[in-house]
C-alpha cells in the first residue's frame, strides 16, 4: 500500500471509534429519557385514574345533588352582589369545570360564594358590572402569582381563633344581607320564610337523598303559584335568559386610575378566596384523611377566576358548605366537581324560564340556613374554656369584619393580634433560685430565652449578693438567638469581675449548638 493509500484509510477509519462512543452514549440518553418518559406518562395515568375514576356513580350522583343545591345559593349570592343572577350563575359553572381539573383538592366545590359576594357590593354600586369583571380578572392575575410563588402553605399561620372569626363573621354578614328584602313586605314574606327554614331544617331528618334547600324553593314556589300570592321573584329583582357563555372583555380602560380602583377590591377579594379555599381545603383533608396540593390549588382558584372575568362572570372560590356536602354524599374525585358545573350549566340553559318564577322568600329561608350552618355555634361556649387571648382574637375578627365589611382585613388583624397574644406568652421568663448545703447556689429557667426575655433573665442575678459558685440549670428553657446568648455571657462577665465561677447545664443540643456557633469568648467559655 503506498503512504497516500495509507493516510486515505487512515482518515476513513480513524472516526469509527468515536462515532460508536456517541452512538452509544446517545442510544443510552435516550433510553433514559424514554425510561423517565415512561415513568412520568404511567405516573400520571395513576393519578389521573386515581383522581378521576374511582366510584363513578357516587361520584356523579354527589355531583347532581351539588348542582341543584348551587342554584338557590347562586341566585342569593348575585342578589347580594348586586348583580344578575345569569352572572353567578355563569360564574359557579365556569369555576367549577376549570377548577376540576386545575384544582389542588379533588371534590371540593368551588363557585359564586357569600363571602365574595359581600366584598364586591361597593364596586358594583358605584362603578358598574364591567368594572367587576375587570376586577375579576385582576384577581385571577393576584392569585396566580401567589401560586407561582409558592405562598399557598401559608395558610398554617391562620390561628383556628382567626378562622372561628372569618367563619362566623361571614355568617352574620349573610343573614344581615336578607334583612333588606324584607322592606315593604307583608306577613306572606314572614310565613314563606317561615315555611322555607321549616323545609330546610325538617327535610334531612326524614331523608337525606334530596337537598333541602333545592326541596323548599319548590315547595314555597308551588304554594305561591297555587294560591296566587302577590310576592317578590327573582324575576323582580332581575331578569336574565339561559345562554351559553360568551367571551367578553369588560368595557374598562386600563389606565392607572381605573386600576386603583379595581385593585383594592380585587386584592381582598384574591386574599379572601384563597382563605376560605384553602380553610376548605384543609377541612376536606380531615374527612377524607387524604392530602392536597395548596400551592396547585392557589393557582387553580386564580386561573379559574382569569377565565371566568373573561366570560362575564364574578369572582368565586371554594365553597365549604357545598364541598362538605359534595365529600358527605360520596364525592371524592374530580369527577365529583365537572359533573356539578356541567350538570349546573345545563340547568341553566333549559329551565332559565322557571328560575325567574322563584319567590325571593325561598331564597331568604335558604339564606338564613347558610348563615346558621356557617356559624361555629361550639365556638362560643370554647369562649369560656379557651385561653383569653383567643377568645380576644375570635371576638376583634368578628369585630372589624363587622365594622368594615371586609373580611379580609378582618383576617389580616386577627392574624397580627393572635402574634402579639404568642408573643406575649412565650415572653413569660421564670428564673427560680435554690441555695445548696455546700454554699452554692442553683438556678433553674423556665421559658423561652430570646430578644424579648433577655432583660428580665438579667435582672434575675444578683452577682453581689450570691455566693462564689453559681450554677444554671437551662433543662426547662431553651435559646433561640443572638439577645439570648449574649444575656448569658453578659451574666457570666459580671460573676467573673466578681471573682465567682458560673457554671452552665441542661443546654439542650440545638440551644448548645447556638452558643458554641456565636462563641462569646470575651466573657469565658460557655
Amino acid at each position: 500500500m503506498s503512504a497516500l493509500s495509507l493516510k486515505v484509510a487512515m482518515m476513513f477509519s480513524l472516526p469509527a471509534k468515536p462515532y460508536n462512543a456517541i452512538h452509544t452514549r446517545c442510544n443510552g440518553l435516550f433510553f433514559r429519557v424514554g425510561l423517565n418518559g415512561r415513568v412520568i406518562f404511567l405516573n400520571f395515568i395513576s393519578n389521573w385514574k386515581q383522581e378521576w375514576l374511582p366510584n363513578p356513580k357516587a361520584n356523579l350522583l354527589s355531583g347532581i345533588t351539588v348542582a341543584l343545591a348551587l342554584i338557590p345559593e347562586t341566585l342569593a349570592f348575585s342578589i347580594i352582589a348586586g348583580v344578575s343572577p345569569m352572572v353567578g350563575l355563569i360564574t359557579s359553572c365556569m369555576i367549577a369545570i376549570i377548577i376540576s381539573i386545575a384544582g389542588g383538592r379533588p371534590a371540593m366545590i368551588s363557585a359564586a360564594t357569600g363571602a365574595l359576594a359581600l366584598l364586591m357590593v361597593g364596586l358594583v354600586r358605584d362603578h358598574g358590572v364591567e368594572y367587576l369583571f375587570a376586577a375579576t380578572i385582576l384577581t385571577g392575575v393576584i392569585q396566580l402569582v401567589i401560586g407561582y410563588l409558592k405562598l399557598g402553605n401559608l395558610i398554617r399561620f391562620v390561628p383556628h381563633s382567626v378562622m372561628n372569626g372569618f367563619v362566623n363573621a361571614l355568617a352574620i354578614m349573610i343573614f344581615m344581607a336578607q334583612l333588606v328584602h324584607f322592606q315593604g313586605q307583608g306577613w306572606t314574606m314572614y310565613a314563606l320564610v317561615g315555611l322555607s327554614l321549616l323545609i330546610v331544617f325538617g327535610l334531612p331528618r326524614l331523608t337525606k337523598k334530596f337537598p333541602s334547600a333545592l326541596a323548599a324553593i319548590i315547595v314555597v314556589s308551588a304554594a305561591v303559584l297555587l294560591f296566587k300570592l302577590d310576592v317578590k321573584t327573582v324575576g323582580d329583582v332581575a331578569n336574565f335568559s339561559g345562554t351559553l357563555p360568551v367571551f367578553h372583555l369588560p368595557d374598562f380602560v386600563p389606565n392607572l386610575d381605573n386600576l386603583m380602583i379595581i385593585l383594592p377590591y380585587s386584592l381582598s377579594m384574591a386574599l379572601v378566596g384563597l382563605l376560605e379555599s384553602l380553610l376548605t381545603a384543609n377541612i376536606l383533608d380531615e374527612i377524607t384523611d387524604t392530602p392536597s396540593s395548596k400551592n396547585r390549588e392557589v393557582k387553580g382558584q386564580g386561573l379559574a377566576n382569569l377565565a371566568t372575568g373573561f366570560f362575564g362572570g364574578m369572582a368565586g372560590c371554594a365553597m365549604i358548605g357545598q364541598s362538605v356536602i359534595n365529600v358527605r354524599s360520596g364525592g371524592r374525585t374530580r369527577l365529583s366537581t365537572l359533573t356539578a358545573g356541567v350538570v349546573l350549566l345545563l340547568l341553566i340553559l333549559f329551565l332559565s324560564p322557571a328560575v325567574k318564577e322563584i319567590p325571593m322568600a325561598a331564597l331568604v329561608g335558604v339564606m338564613f340556613m347558610v348563615a346558621i350552618g356557617s356559624f361555629n355555634w361550639r365556638s362560643i361556649g370554647e369562649m369560656r374554656r379557651a385561653p383569653i387571648g383567643d377568645s380576644l382574637v375570635m371576638v376583634v375578627t368578628v369585630a372589624v369584619v363587622l365594622y368594615t365589611h371586609n373580611l379580609g382585613l378582618g383576617v389580616i388583624v386577627g392574624v397580627l393580634l393572635s402574634a402579639v397574644v404568642f408573643a406575649r406568652r412565650i415572653s413569660r421568663l421564670k428564673v427560680e433560685s435554690r441555695f445548696h448545703e455546700d454554699g452554692s447556689i442553683a438556678y433553674n429557667v423556665t421559658g423561652q430565652l430570646f430578644f424579648a426575655t433577655a432583660a428580665d433573665f438579667s435582672e434575675a442575678f444578683d452577682p453581689a449578693r450570691d455566693p462564689d459558685r453559681i450554677t444554671v440549670d437551662f433543662t426547662r428553657s431553651h435559646v433561640w438567638d443572638h439577645s439570648g446568648v449574649n444575656a448569658i455571657a453578659r451574666m457570666r462577665g459580671k460573676y467573673a469581675v466578681a471573682g465567682k465561677s458560673v457554671t452552665i447545664t441542661g443546654l439542650n443540643r440545638e440551644s448548645g449548638e447556638l452558643v458554641e456557633k456565636l462563641g462569646l469568648e470575651s466573657y469565658g467559655t460557655l
